[in-house]
């Protein structure tokens, strides 16, 4: 199997790997996948790659959030971002292990189907392709469209311009991936600038003028928070992503030693840059004005820094950030999909496993990966609707629950992998294994929990339904 260049690199640029078993180009024969992958990429490529994914929307629109749920306690909002960049970079060192006895570039699903089997193995994918990506794209459609809608004003049409930028990058995949290809790689750029930029520029701001000392002293009135759990689970959304650097692994130059270091180096960027980001914030506004802004305190903070110009450039980065981070989720669902249409795992797999002869692209797919982020993104509305009494927060509940998949490949890693030193083998998944309970257990004390529960387990079970029935059509056929 040989995956078109650009469709491979925009494979690479999603939050979580794929099982694409899906062919753009019959093989040669007699060559597999792994064999025809040559051992290219070194410790910079790796390293950059960790750091170009996680790094998205969530530093951005989480900030306020972490704040929150300390009840406006500012030393206590950073250790949690410390608490989720540990389970992150323990975590990602956990994943590189699974990776060196897993040498295919499919991450998660294959580890999950080596240590339990093909229909362990379909219910990740299946829970990847139709709950965890489409509702992240439907969030971050809402966060893009949170900002530009403050920035022009129009905040009345937040919801209309969260629709048109899903159909937008769904349009973009479906007429070029290589457009797609080229505006990953540019978000990828962009996206550090205001992390940077506010960073530096606040803390410093923020150390003269005393604003810093004030909200590391004095916490911020708030009626309630939720706690130290809460907010860690909150830092989860902006650290997710990392696990995508193990697609690679049969292309590392000397695996084994490369990409362990990349996952670490790479993990301990993204949290110095994230606490450097925090920091700069809180030299920026106090933390009262911080959580009475919520989500348009960036904004607020980057023209209070930059000026009215400067500020405005710097949120249309920040806009570009997000829409990258769309444009890969929104490729993850159309190909997590096409996927499991090719292996006659979704109904009318015949449909949905169509490749356009044009662009490669499964453009059927990609119409149903729409669907599927617009109706998450109505259950994303409901929360601000009122419709549901509560506020289901799938952002958070989602992860958490990637995080319960987690466990599962710890405790393979601890089963079977006897070639390993005793902190590969026991300490370091046992050390995820209490991260990735963590969430869960912060998750467990999130409104509406057993809702998405009972959502996800009927998503679930509609996926079962399909496979088996059309296992049953192909034996009569």
């Amino acid at each position: 199997m040989r995956i078109h260049r650009e469709n491979a690199l925009l494979l690479k640029c999603v939050d979580i790997p794929l099982r694409p078993r899906y062919t753009f180009n019959k093989p040669k024969k007699g060559v597999n996948k792994v064999e025809q992958l040559k051992e290219k990429y070194g410790f910079f490529v790796a390293t950059s790659m960790v750091v170009g994914i996680v790094i998205g929307s969530g530093v951005f629109f989480k900030a306020d959030d972490v704040l929150k749920a300390t009840g406006g306690n500012l030393g206590l909002a950073i250790f949690a971002w410390l608490i989720g960049g540990a389970i992150m970079i323990i975590s990602a060192y956990t994943f590189s292990v699974a990776a060196r006895r897993v040498s295919k570039s499919n991450g998660l699903v294959d580890y999950i189907e080596a240590g339990y089997g093909k229909k362990a193995g379909f219910y990740t994918g299946y829970f990847l392709s139709y709950i965890y990506f489409p509702i992240l794209a439907g969030v971050l459609a809402w966060i893009s469209s949170l900002y530009t809608t403050t920035l022009l004003g129009i905040e009345n049409l937040l919801w209309p311009v969260a629709v048109f930028y899903l159909i937008l990058i769904a349009l973009r995949n479906y007429i070029s991936p290589i457009l797609s290809g080229r505006f990953q790689i540019s978000a990828t750029v962009i996206k550090l600038i205001p992390l940077v930029f506010v960073g530096i520029i606040g803390l410093i701001v923020g150390l003269v003028n005393g604003t810093s000392v004030e909200n590391f002293t004095e916490a911020a009135t708030i009626a309630s928070g939720g706690g130290l759990a809460a907010a860690v689970l909150s830092t989860a959304f902006a650290y997710e992503g990392w696990i995508v650097a193990t697609s690679i692994n049969s292309e590392l130059k000397d695996p084994k030693k490369t990409l362990p270091r990349a996952l670490i180096t790479g993990s301990l960027i993204v949290v110095g840059i994230y606490i450097l980001y925090y920091l700069g914030l809180s030299g920026t506004l106090e933390n009262q004005v911080f959580l009475d802004e919520g989500d348009k305190a960036v904004s607020i903070a980057v023209t209070k820094l930059f000026g009215s110009f400067a500020g405005t450039a710097l949120i249309v980065s920040v806009i570009v950030s997000c829409l990258g981070t769309l444009n890969g989720l929104m490729l993850g669902t159309s190909r997590g999909i096409h996927s499991l249409a090719i292996r006659r795992e979704v109904f009318n797999p015949k449909y949905f496993a169509t490749v356009s002869s044009e662009n490669n692209a499964p453009k059927r797919a990609i119409v149903l990966s729409v669907a599927l982020s617009l109706v998450w993104g109505v259950i994303w509305y409901g929360n601000f609707a009122g419709w549901f009494g509560g506020f289901m927060d799938t952002s958070e509940l989602t992860i958490a629950f990637l995080y319960a998949i987690y466990i599962a490949v710890y405790i393979w890693i601890m089963r079977t992998y006897k070639e390993g030193t005793t902190f590969q083998r026991y300490i370091a998944p046992v050390l995820s294994t209490l991260g990735s309970l963590y969430l869960v257990f912060a998750a467990i004390q999130k409104d509406m929990f057993v809702h998405f529960l009972v959502i996800t387990a009927v998503v679930l079970l509609i996926g079962l339904y399909s496979q088996v029935r059309n296992k049953r059509n192909l034996q009569k056929s």
